[in-house]
């Protein structure tokens, strides 16, 4: 006999709303589960991804609804076990519980785990049913309740209405710039019977590396409840050998917490993508009573963290160091992958970790404002050496503090920390998104460095400082030993600053001044970094299969449609879209919804690619990390919809994602030439390579016909290249080699530059700086001189680097004129061909340069690249999966 035994009630649920009669119960598919999804299933609404559904679906949340389900428990069940409880891991959100007709539980907070014990509820009968029963009321409308019971608090909200701060629930239900308002309800998570003699609760480990990282030494814990078990033993192995196991002794003075102390030498270390192995020991832990047992097992992993933050000559550094390693942290901001998250399966969990692993990213930001994830996607991240920056589940608010409140956040954040402080991944806890920005912009009370008394800010009109500052940073450490980092906000300085949430010399950063704020050209990223940039992006179109997917009416398929419209939801997107589109591309052939779709993908490519690759410039090197890490907003999507993200909700990449992959690779070369800003010119004909406001010798015009001035594609050319790794080794002798090549006729303008370039270990390497390019119209230098415009003759640099180990080309790059649109661009001359083998290879071949060279994408098809640009004499080869038999691969690029 087990001493635990676990039973799910997924089945035999049923469920209504609370005004209709008993005639109305429709069948539930299975537990977990949402009303929309249920309603769905029994053809009570649309889809309400598709079209405007989502507007026809706004009554389902202001109503009552209650589920329903059966089941038996027998005398036998009984008499095996002492304890008997039903565990109820998630209910959405305020929800009133009843077994048999009485009360067993009431909850306000959808992220808490409840576990009640039934014995006393129960019928123990071979026929006699139980009738458990679960009435869910509107949060939206108990929000507002609650708004009103509470006129103390200053109540701002940002993105959504003010019902949703009070009210413990994924925050993004309300909707936001990316997502719709679809305020779900429902057990979310498992419900289960759980009848047990003895139980393990939890284990986990406290530990610490000595500073060689030689030495591991550690303390294994666990909490066993129920009856007392006779011996309780723990055994932690390494590829199914023991490392160490021993017996377990109970605590004293807490009665049911189980711990022994261990030693493991030379041990093997969970190391993040790229830097070494994520190595996982398996942790089993066994209670014998009478003979019988139960046990349970977690994956560990074994890292020292640490979160660099010291003065240096650019501010306060901001970087992570792991195992004494510095990582520059690549990757991307998570919003949960869709408004009704029970439809996400573990498959699905593992394909997005998959997708960024395969693209080069190595962190992973949990959005404050949507849920803490399924187990599924913290164990793909241990697993592929993700690390993971998560958020507390707070977002663009000024939170409450009454006490209830307060008793609710202590309850959700110590589940929540004591769920997941066992993966390795996690190697920091942020106390919110964007809350600190309120304070900025509301002058809300915040005196960091005279008041320091934490029941004062409970006075103030900025009381969530409380949590932020005492109550979760102390349940971080009571609950992680250490090995956990904890940081107030997400932006967030040092406290000190008046501007410290946008500060770029100390803290971590969200870039918005692209895209939103005063909406600088994307070209000048490299002005604009931090010393971690945690949120920044550029918007984009999904692929034309998603489009179609969420527009069933074809009539809708163009720019600009109400369903386009619809199925976009940051403020302000149509005109921030279309300027910086035609600021940079010729819009000319973009009249239909391909056309445009695919201008939107190359510009946002080039936006978020460029960032990447001029803030990782700044990563430098050890002692210097100007720049510790870069996140993009966002992943992915949580519907079909045009969105910041880089993967769409059918996780079909845009070519956001493949310039990411490119600039995050391993070892890459970048070029870059100097921005020549409209606003921003040399004064009395002076050519000077610096760029920037403020820049000696330049003065401000007035912005007109674009954001770039014209006279760059004929003026002096000024260009950079680099070469960044993360390599842990130097590499000695690789060579790079910079072209310039004639956008009119393909053909070399003039001799290539080779350099042969010792790269430095995990930081980044100047090739060249400011060097000067060949004129794109020999002797015009005047600007009082007539352009003659048959002689402009612009070229773009085209750089690639080979390494000695392989004497291939690893990596490339590619620098235009800018805007694009001034150029005229002639037939390329395109050739695609294809070879199966055990993969097909497609190589895309040109007689001219090639800006955004897009291959059609959909769901099933897998491109090793995408989103490139080509030039003469550099075939470009990828590999391509899920083509089908007869299949044609389709594609565009700028200017057809």
């Amino acid at each position: 006999m087990a001493l635990s035994e676990r039973r799910p009630l997924e089945a035999g649920w049923t469920f209504k709303a609370a005004d209709e009669d008993d005639s109305k119960w429709l069948p539930v598919t299975g537990i977990p589960t949402e009303v929309h999804l249920d309603l769905q299933a029994n053809g009570k609404i649309a889809e309400p991804f598709s079209d405007l559904n989502e507007l026809s679906v706004r009554w389902v949340a202001e109503k009552t609804w209650i589920y329903r389900t059966t089941f038996a428990f027998t005398p036998a069940a009984k008499a095996e076990h002492e304890h008997t409880d039903l565990i109820f891991e998630g209910l959405d959100t305020f929800a009133t519980v009843t077994l048999n007709g009485k009360e067993i539980l009431k909850s306000d907070n959808m992220f808490i785990e409840h576990r009640v014990d039934v014995r006393d509820f129960i019928k123990i009968s071979e026929d006699a049913e139980n009738v458990l029963e679960i009435v869910f009321e509107p949060a939206r409308q108990k929000g507002l309740e609650l708004v009103k019971q509470h006129p103390e608090q200053r109540w701002i909200v940002h993105q959504t209405e003010v019902s949703r701060a009070p009210v413990r629930k994924a925050q993004y239900h309300w909707g936001w710039d990316w997502g719709p308002i679809l305020i779900t309800c429902g057990p979310w998570k498992p419900i289960v019977l759980h009848s047990y003699t003895t139980q393990i609760e939890d284990l986990w480990v406290e530990y610490s590396l000595a500073e060689d990282l030689q030495k591991l030494t550690g303390k294994v814990c666990a909490t066993v409840s129920g009856s007392r078990p006779e011996k309780v033993q723990f055994d932690l192995s390494l590829d199914g050998s023991s490392i160490t196991k021993n017996s377990m002794q109970e605590d004293p003075s807490i009665p049911g917490k189980y711990t022994s102390s261990f030693e493991v030498h030379s041990p093997k270390l969970w190391w993040p993508r790229g830097y070494g192995d994520p190595t996982l020991h398996n942790l089993t832990i066994t209670a014998t009573n009478n003979q019988h047992t139960t046990n349970t097992s977690k994956p560990i992993g074994f890292r020292k963290a640490q979160l660099i933050q010291t003065p240096d000559s650019h501010g306060t550094s901001f970087y992570f160091r792991l195992n004494n390693t510095d990582i520059f942290a690549g990757g991307s901001c998570w919003i949960p992958a869709d408004s009704f998250t029970t439809r996400l399966t573990p498959a699905d969990y593992h394909d997005w970790i998959q997708l960024m692993a395969a693209g080069n990213q190595t962190m992973l930001r949990i959005w404050g404002g949507g849920i803490y994830e399924s187990s599924s996607l913290y164990t793909t991240c241990d697993e592929l050496g993700i690390l993971v920056w998560q958020d507390f589940m707070f977002a663009c608010a000024n939170y409450p503090t009454y006490p209830e409140f307060l008793s609710s956040v202590s309850r959700e954040a110590t589940q929540q920390v004591r769920r997941l402080r066992h993966h390795p991944s996690i190697v920091l806890w942020a106390g919110n998104n964007e809350d600190y920005q309120l304070v900025e912009r509301y002058n809300l009370t915040y005196n960091y460095t005279s008041d320091k008394d934490p029941q004062s800010w409970l006075k103030t009109n900025f009381p969530a400082r409380y949590i932020y500052e005492h109550q979760l940073p102390n349940i971080i450490r009571a609950e992680t030993g250490g090995s956990v980092i904890y940081h107030p906000s997400s932006p967030w300085g040092n406290g000190e600053s008046t501007v410290q949430t946008v500060d770029p010399t100390v803290g971590d950063i969200h870039q918005w001044n692209i895209w939103h704020g005063a909406m600088h050209p994307y070209q000048k990223a490299p002005e604009l970094g931090g010393r971690f940039v945690s949120e920044f992006g550029m918007e984009g179109y999904p692929a034309m299969s998603t489009l179609r997917a969420f527009s069933t009416n074809e009539g809708e398929l163009y720019p600009g449609s109400l369903t386009m419209e619809h199925h976009n939801k940051a403020i302000g997107h149509s005109k921030r879209m279309v300027s910086y589109v035609a600021e940079n591309f010729d819009v000319s052939g973009a009249n239909d919804l391909a056309g445009y779709a695919h201008l939107t993908q190359v510009m946002q490519g080039d936006a978020v690619g460029g960032a990447y690759r001029s803030w990782r410039r700044d990563w430098r090197r050890s002692g210097d990390r100007k720049c510790g890490g870069v996140l993009v907003w966002q992943l992915n999507d949580c519907w079909p919809t045009v969105s910041w993200a880089v993967v769409d909700y059918f996780l079909v990449p845009k070519p956001a994602y493949y310039a990411m992959k490119r600039a995050l690779a391993p070892v890459c070369v970048n070029v870059v030439r100097r921005f020549c800003d409209w606003t921003m010119r040399p004064a009395s004909g002076e050519t000077q390579p610096g760029v920037g406001q403020g820049a000696p010798g330049w003065k401000v015009w007035q912005r007109d016909t674009s954001h770039v001035d014209p006279r760059g594609l004929y003026r002096e050319v000024v260009y950079d290249v680099w070469v960044a790794s993360s390599r842990l080794e130097r590499i000695e002798g690789a060579k790079v080699r910079v072209r310039f090549i004639s956008v009119k006729s393909g053909k070399d303008v003039c001799e290539a530059v080779e350099k042969l370039v010792n790269i430095e270990a995990n930081g980044t390497t100047d090739v060249v700086v400011q060097a000067k390019g060949p004129s794109a119209m020999p002797g015009q230098t005047d600007d009082t001189v007539p352009l003659d415009t048959t002689k402009l003759d612009p070229y773009v640099i085209h750089v690639t680097l080979v390494l000695p180990d392989s004497g291939e080309v690893v990596s490339e790059d590619v620098s235009w004129p800018e805007p694009i649109k001034y150029l005229q661009l002639p037939d390329p001359a395109i050739q695609v061909c294809s070879k199966k083998g055990s993969a097909m290879t497609v190589t895309v071949e040109v007689a001219k340069p090639v800006k955004g060279f897009v291959f059609d994408e959909r769901p099933g098809l897998k491109f090793s690249d995408n989103g490139f640009d080509v030039v003469p004499g550099a075939l470009k080869t990828i590999e391509v999966e899920g083509l089908k038999d007869g299949e044609q691969l389709e594609w565009k690029h700028v200017g057809n």
